[in-house]
């Protein structure tokens, strides 16, 4: 039988050697045998752990072994990676237990020959007390190093953070994300669902200022299986991406176009604060819109009408919708706590062709705004080439468009900034802004 330490190796080949993504590898890993809940547990940790904290890691191998990590051979490196993560970051796991699973990894994995370099250097950090991390003392490598994040990603943040700040953000962007429900109020009421949830034993919290958020906090088991999943009471949407819908504030009756539509969350959020009442056009490509159809399904939700093709070519809607959502694909950079090899996959370069891309579908998005509409454009990310720049370069050259502060009654309000857009962080990476045309 497969051990979670085992089946997190396999997982940890797949990313590193064959660039697969996190969960998929993980997916497959531990589909491959038989594996409790706390095997599966442990497993999911070790591999999320040491995909998350790899540049870490990688900076203690070069420091305590001989060669450094790009010089060892790759199985070994992941070897090395699940050992010094059990010794650095979990404590529940003894040090002997670490060192000596690793060994045995080792060899399992068929390095037999170099066990001895496991334990030896396993054995070393264990003994310099898990503190003896070198660091730099510019604070862009500093914290690349010590939390494990490229200097780009850092320099970006200490361009509009304090040092102290960038510090706690790349400390939030290392803990386990917490799981937010939006309760659907035209099945039930957050009342219900709450109670039935901790009938079941789930930890629940109410999130102010949003009416139909909850956070379950600790574990909870499959989502599926918790009471009104299956009756559509509730959905799975981070706090911050509920604020969106809020600042689009759609009206029973309207033409609402969600641009990016899929998967769904905020084209549902649409219809609940509708009532269910009006025209939504969910537009996305074919084989995203098959999520958004599962989640219309199971909500019930009846004003919908998905539309595949690419939104910047649909010039059907030409001046039809009351509001319409850009939803835009971006780096995501404010999603790393829950996507931990976004970190990894991002580059400047590939940012700046996202932001092209973004400038292209809010420029064909504005095209269906009624006059005196209003176009909400929204990412999940921090990084301004995607945020700031879009929409400046949009107002340059589109005058006739405003941006326009959220309604004082809103929930969005809260958050708002003075220029009348929304940044969420840290406790959530997202930026959206609304604007509406003269």
């Amino acid at each position: 039988m497969v051990n979670p330490r085992q089946l997190a190796f396999l997982a940890l080949q797949a990313i590193y050697r064959q660039g697969a993504f996190t969960d998929i590898a993980l997916d497959r890993a531990l589909r491959s045998g038989e594996v409790s809940s706390s095997d599966r547990g442990l497993a999911t940790e070790l591999v999320y752990g040491s995909v998350r904290s790899q540049r870490t890691l990688d900076a203690l191998i070069d420091q305590f072994g001989k060669k450094r990590a790009d010089q060892q051979p790759p199985d070994l490196r992941i070897v090395l990676h699940l050992g010094l993560y059990q010794l650095r970051y979990l404590d529940r796991v003894p040090a002997s237990a670490a060192v000596d699973t690793s060994v045995e990894l080792a060899k399992w994995a068929g390095l037999g020959k170099l066990a001895g370099v496991v334990n030896g250097m396993l054995r070393q950090y264990e003994r310099s007390q898990n503190d003896s991390l070198v660091l730099p003392e510019d604070p862009r490598e500093k914290f690349g190093i010590l939390y494990s994040f490229p200097d780009w990603i850092v320099a970006e943040w200490l361009e509009q953070l304090t040092v102290e700040e960038v510090d706690r953000l790349c400390q939030w962007f290392n803990q386990p994300p917490a799981l937010d429900l939006r309760v659907n109020p035209l099945k039930t009421t957050v009342e219900t669902v709450e109670t039935s949830l901790r009938d079941a034993g789930v930890t629940v919290t109410r999130l102010e200022p949003l009416p139909q958020a909850l956070r379950m906090t600790g574990g909870a088991g499959a989502i599926n299986r918790l009471p009104g999943f299956t009756e559509g009471w509730w959905t799975v949407q981070d706090s911050s991406a509920q604020l969106v819908s809020y600042l689009l504030d759609p009206q029973p009756g309207e033409v609402i176009i969600d641009a990016c539509a899929a998967p769904g969350g905020k084209t549902t959020h649409i219809a609940e604060l509708m009532g269910d009442r009006g025209k939504i056009w969910a537009c996305d490509t074919a084989n995203r819109l098959r999520k958004v159809s599962e989640n219309l399904n199971r909500l019930q939700l009846q004003s919908v009408v998905t539309l595949a093709g690419d939104s910047r070519q649909l010039t059907q809607f030409q001046g039809i919708g009351d509001r319409v959502l850009v939803d835009a694909p971006c780096s995501g950079l404010g999603t790393l706590h829950r996507r931990p090899d976004i970190r990894w996959r991002q580059t400047p370069e590939k940012t700046a062709e996202l932001a092209k891309l973004q400038e292209e579908l809010l420029t064909a998005a504005a095209t269906w705004v009624k006059p005196g509409g209003v176009l909400v454009y929204a990412t999940c990310t921090l990084n301004r080439a995607e945020n700031e720049a879009v929409i400046q370069e949009f107002l340059h050259n589109h005058p006739q468009w405003q941006l326009e502060a959220p309604p004082p009654d809103s929930p969005a309000a809260t958050f708002a900034q003075a220029s009348g857009t929304i940044k969420v962080w840290p406790s959530a990476g997202i930026w959206m802004a609304s604007l509406w045309q003269n």
